[in-house]
């Protein structure tokens, strides 16, 4: 692993950009060839504050590389049989490319069962059993954008991973489980020796302390505090949570899953929040959606 000085700040928006920038020029390639532009769509149910955020976040910055961008909105009260038929319908549009359901839904809907109805061909979140499959098998198909996003940060910043001890906190199907996978398998980018840590893990902090690389995934604002952590680690904090703040003019102050302001003088390098992984979760999403369009994995 490089040797830095002092802590450098892994800038996701500068990356992303990058990412962002190669996108649009192969949309426009396409359309100079008479291809009509990739088509995202994203299927909305309810109103959460979060979610509908996101989705203007994806709906804008699609938009920005050319691509065509549809949502589809539907009540809280949309039933779990209403809501799969959306699904069937966007797994049969043949204008639509990729799509995602934003998560969560509303107490009422099985999230599996509607995730298991999406087509894999279009599974541009890269949530269903077929992607997943995949990706533990090393084959093809689309990887889940933060856990790809992730990668590609660390890849960006020449951060050399082979035979170094990852920590991954946290092993949900949307980043911790993936993310372990991806770090421990066999390729340039890869090849670093995993343990993944979770809620019933004991001993935590002396597993974090060995972590030459810590990914923080644990869904708890400032979990990770320096005492958790050795000199030179390498940070990546995936949380989001906002916290009041009457100094702010919001009325909160967004942090991550990590005590940043403890941790970062102990970090060789480390991602901030916000402006870390965020940003590279929607390029990955994009960049999902070309390939999906190009049909990569048919």
């Amino acid at each position: 692993m490089a040797k830095k000085k002092g802590p450098e700040l892994i800038d996701g928006r500068k990356v992303a950009s990058i990412v962002k920038e190669s996108i649009k020029k192969e949309v426009a390639d396409l359309i100079d060839n008479h291809d009509k532009s990739p088509h995202l769509a994203a299927v909305l149910v309810g109103t959460d504050p979060a979610s509908e955020t996101y989705v203007a976040s994806k709906e804008k910055q699609a938009h920005q590389v050319g691509m065509m961008s549809s949502v589809y909105r539907y009540p809280a009260e949309t039933s779990e049989e209403e809501l799969l038929k959306v699904v069937d319908f966007l797994n049969n549009d043949e204008e639509i490319d990729g799509f995602i359901v934003q998560l969560p839904l509303p107490a009422h809907i099985n999230e599996d069962k509607v995730i298991n109805a999406i087509d894999p061909k279009k599974d541009v979140d890269g949530f269903t059993p077929v992607s997943l499959g995949n990706m533990v098998l090393g084959k093809p198909g689309f990887v889940s954008a933060t856990p790809a996003g992730i990668m590609e940060l660390l890849k960006a910043y020449h951060i050399d991973l082979a035979g170094k001890h990852c920590v991954v906190l946290g092993r949900s199907n949307i980043v911790g489980r993936p993310m372990s996978i991806l770090l421990s398998q066999k390729n340039e980018h890869a090849n670093a020796t995993v343990t993944l840590c979770h809620s019933r893990t004991e001993n935590m902090e002396e597993i974090t302390r060995q972590a030459d690389v810590l990914i923080c995934a644990i869904g708890q604002p400032q979990f990770v505090k320096a005492s958790m952590v050795k000199d030179g680690v390498v940070v990546i904090d995936v949380g989001m949570h906002r916290l009041p703040d009457a100094t702010k003019e919001r009325g909160y102050r967004l942090v991550g899953d990590v005590d940043f302001d403890e941790v970062y003088k102990k970090a060789s390098y480390i991602t901030p929040v916000p402006g870390g992984v965020g940003p590279m979760t929607i390029a990955m999403l994009l960049k999902n959606t070309l390939m999906a369009h190009n049909k990569e994995f048919e």
